[in-house]
């Protein structure tokens, strides 16, 4: 097997995978959650970085040669140092490919206003990565941010469905809503965050688009390997689904099945 990696903090990148398969099924996939030390979001730069840089190198050592780091937080502050500094010494043929540019490329599709919003952790939004990424295909639209540190506890604890969401949901998206009334895009810059949708829509007004990105990130990973049939060549096809985690693997099961959307059996992997 030669697998597609997907790596996440925890959880949160099974909804990014789970799109992925639904684009692509015919490939195999790896996933790696790093529950043992999640959440990322609240963590350096310097720590996400090497956390994120250990997993990538074990994603290697099991003959991913194609990883997305499927977690907002590893692609702000952990990406470029990869990319740049990381891969060339490591194996210049392989690559590792994040969440964060394929939005930004077609968020101008989205907005008339040319003003949206970014829902994130608190390391997505203090990064900037945004605003810097989004400013290079639209240097014309206003990138507005709040940063949401109550959400993904709220989701990985159970309660995204429970009428005590509500009162953080709603601070946010109006803190938020209150920088610019023009806003008329907004991205969940979480992969946790899709769980959270249909709370998050009763509290935005009806001509706001929503952006989740397991879809955007699955249609350019898909363009991504028509346009490098090189690396393409370097993906096994034996639609097999293989799950690692860092933590306990029984409680990684029962919360993973909420997040992927179907019953997962995984392996603990030591780091």
């Amino acid at each position: 097997m030669q697998p597609i990696g997907v790596f996440d903090s925890g959880y949160g990148g099974l909804t990014v995978l789970k799109e992925l398969v639904k684009k692509m099924p015919q490939y195999d996939y790896l996933y790696l959650g790093d529950n043992a030390r999640a959440p990322y979001g609240t963590r350096s730069f310097e720590s996400v970085y090497q956390y994120t840089l250990e997993c990538v190198k074990h994603l290697f050592s099991m003959n991913c040669s194609l990883v997305v780091l499927a977690c907002n937080t590893a692609s702000a502050k952990a990406l470029r140092n990869i990319q740049q500094k990381d891969l060339p010494l490591i194996d210049p043929a392989k690559r590792v490919l994040g969440v964060i540019r394929p939005t930004s490329e077609i968020i101008g599709n989205y907005t008339t206003s040319k003003h949206i919003g970014i829902l994130g952790t608190s390391g997505t939004i203090t990064s900037g990565s945004y605003k810097i990424e989004i400013e290079k295909f639209f240097p014309e639209i206003q990138v507005h941010q709040e940063a949401c540190p109550m959400w993904v506890p709220l989701v990985e604890n159970g309660e995204y469905n429970s009428p005590g969401a509500d009162y953080f949901i709603k601070k946010n998206i109006d803190q938020l809503l209150i920088q610019s009334p023009q806003i008329d895009c907004i991205i969940l810059a979480c992969t946790h965050y899709p769980l959270l949708i249909n709370k998050i829509k009763q509290f935005l007004p009806a001509h706001i688009t929503l952006l989740s990105q397991g879809e955007i990130v699955a249609d350019s990973l898909s363009d991504y390997l028509i346009r490098h049939p090189e690396m393409d060549k370097l993906c096994s096809k034996n639609s097999k689904r293989i799950f690692y985690t860092t933590d306990a693997s029984e409680s990684f099961d029962q919360q993973a099945e909420v997040f992927f959307g179907q019953a997962v059996k995984s392996r603990h992997l030591s780091l």
